[in-house]
């Protein structure tokens, strides 16, 4: 993990995860949908923390993204922050079932397979839906590898913030299954999470050399 950073901790152990992101009607603000973009999306994460003008701040650090658009990783790192890996998605939702499979440019691949549930784990390191809602929802600030060995930075601002517990069947990453970066046993699964229809903005954030 590159200066600043450190891993935030919970309970004693740091968090990283994969948002799965779908986004719709992307475009600068007040102009209409019409003219926005869409876009499927992957963004391996870290939970962390750094030290800014003498102020703990903390966020995620996105060492990967993914996506499904080509204007996206093309642009990604020259007109918008973080540079982005072009990746096939394969996408299928039915009566709450959620099966996800990504495939890069560079053959980093993701398979999930998730249901609605009623419930959040109980061998969860977070205890509750709310812990890792509040947990989670403190991560708004990105920063990702740029194309001139920086850090660029992206804030979400969610107009609401409003999680569901997810059940996986099958979850993959070849990222966090790579033992000569995660040696083995030390990445375990928690829980899953669903967020949908949430209006938002993006906005860049200072970049850090």
């Amino acid at each position: 993990m590159p200066a600043p950073f450190r891993p935030k901790r919970y309970k004693g152990q740091a968090i990283a995860g994969i948002c799965l992101i779908r986004l719709t009607h992307i475009k600068p603000k007040g102009w209409p949908d019409i003219i926005g973009i869409s876009s499927e999306n992957a963004a391996h994460r870290i939970a962390v923390e750094w030290d800014e003008d003498g102020i703990t701040k903390e966020g995620v650090y996105i060492p990967r993204r993914d996506t499904s658009s080509r204007w996206n990783a093309l642009a990604g790192g020259r007109i918008f922050p973080g540079k982005h890996h072009l990746a096939k998605f394969r996408v299928a939702e039915e009566n709450g079932r959620y099966q996800v499979g990504v495939t890069s440019d560079d053959n980093m691949h993701i398979s999930i397979d998730a249901s609605i549930c009623g419930q959040f784990p109980v061998t969860s390191i977070f205890d509750t839906l709310e812990n890792a809602s509040v947990f989670f929802e403190k991560g708004s600030m990105g920063y990702s590898p740029g194309r001139s060995q920086t850090l660029d930075g992206l804030c979400l601002q969610a107009y609401r913030w409003e999680v569901k517990p997810l059940q996986l069947q099958q979850v993959a990453s070849s990222f966090f299954d790579n033992t000569a970066v995660f040696p083995e046993g030390t990445v375990h699964f928690d829980n899953a999470l669903l967020m949908t229809g949430i209006e938002h903005e993006w906005r860049s954030l200072k970049t850090i050399a």
